[in-house]
C-alpha cells in the first residue's frame, strides 16, 4: 500500500502530487492563516513593549476566517483528485458549525462552515482523535492540544489558567492514545518531545528560539508502544526524519511529503 505523509500545507498546494498512491495522510493546519499568525506576533510584541493588544473588529474576523476557508477547500479539493485524503485539526483549526455560530452571537456575522463543506466530499476527511483501519493499517489520529510541557516550556502569559487547561487536554490526549494501543501510524500534530521539534525561526519570538515545543505525551505514546511511523508538523524548521526505537518520526514541515510502500 503506497501512503503520502503531507505536512501542514497552510494553504500551498504540492507542486507534484506522487502517481499510484492509496492514501493521504496530512498532519493539521490544512489552511492559509498568515493574517491570524501576524496578528499574534504583533501581539507578543506589543505586550513585551507593554503596549494594549491590537483589538479584533468584524472585519479582521471575517477576513481571517474567510482566508483559512477558502485555502483549506482548495488544498483538499486538489489532494483528493489523487486519493482518499484524512486530516487532523491543528493549531490552525478548520473552521466547525460552533465555530461559525459563535462568530455570528459575538460579531453579527454569518461565514460559510468549513467543516460542512469538507464532510459532503467524498474522498476528504476530517479524523477527530480516532482510530480508523484503512486498507488493514491501523493508523491512529490525534489532534492538536497544548501538552502541559509547553506552557512550563515557554511560560505564556496567564500561565496558571494556561497550565490549567493544557492539564485537561494532555489528560485527554493520554486516554486517546492509550486507547489506540499498537499501530501502524500516528498522525499528529506536534512532533514529540525533543525530537525534530526545536524552535529556530527568525518570525519567532526571541523568548521561545532554541526551546523544544513537542509533546512528552507523544513521546511518552511512541517509547510504550512503537508505532511503525508518526507522521505530525507543527515546528516547521523541524523537518527531517528520526528514529525512537524501532519508530520512524517524520516531521513533515510546511507542504513536504514522503511516499511510503506498506506492506
Amino acid at each position: 500500500m503506497k501512503v503520502l505523509g503531507v505536512g501542514d500545507p497552510h494553504g500551498v498546494l504540492l507542486k507534484r502530487t506522487p502517481k499510484n498512491i492509496d492514501l493521504i495522510l496530512v498532519t493539521g493546519d490544512v489552511g492559509k492563516a498568515d493574517l491570524a499568525r501576524q496578528r499574534v506576533f504583533e501581539n507578543l510584541e506589543r505586550k513585551r513593549k507593554k503596549l494594549s493588544e491590537l483589538e479584533e473588529d468584524k472585519k479582521f474576523i471575517k477576513n481571517v476566517f474567510m482566508e483559512i476557508h477558502n485555502s483549506t477547500i482548495k488544498v483538499l479539493k486538489n489532494l483528493s483528485k489523487s486519493a482518499p485524503v484524512y486530516t487532523i485539526q491543528g493549531n490552525v483549526g478548520i473552521p466547525t458549525f460552533s465555530d461559525v455560530r459563535k462568530n455570528k452571537e459575538k460579531y453579527g456575522i454569518t461565514l460559510p462552515c468549513t467543516k460542512k463543506q469538507i464532510d459532503v466530499m467524498s474522498r476528504a476527511k476530517i479524523v477527530k482523535n480516532r482510530l480508523k483501519i484503512l486498507n488493514d493499517l491501523r493508523v491512529g489520529f490525534l489532534e492538536y492540544f497544548v501538552d502541559t510541557s509547553w506552557v512550563r516550556e515557554f511560560k505564556p502569559t496567564d500561565y496558571k489558567k494556561k497550565l490549567s487547561d493544557a492539564k485537561k487536554q494532555t489528560d485527554k490526549a493520554k486516554k486517546i492514545l492509550k486507547r489506540f494501543g499498537k499501530i501502524d501510524i500516528l498522525v499528529c500534530h506536534q512532533p514529540p518531545y525533543g525530537n525534530l521539534d526545536k524552535v529556530t525561526a527568525k518570525f519567532a519570538p526571541k523568548l521561545w528560539r532554541g526551546k523544544h515545543a513537542g509533546s512528552k505525551v507523544i513521546l511518552d505514546y511512541i517509547k510504550k508502544y512503537q508505532p511503525k511511523y508518526v507522521f505530525c508538523g507543527h515546528i516547521h524548521e523541524g523537518e527531517g526524519k528520526k528514529k525512537i526505537g524501532k519508530t520512524e518520526v517524520y516531521n513533515l514541515g510546511v507542504g513536504s511529503h514522503v511516499l511510503l510502500d506498506i506492506e
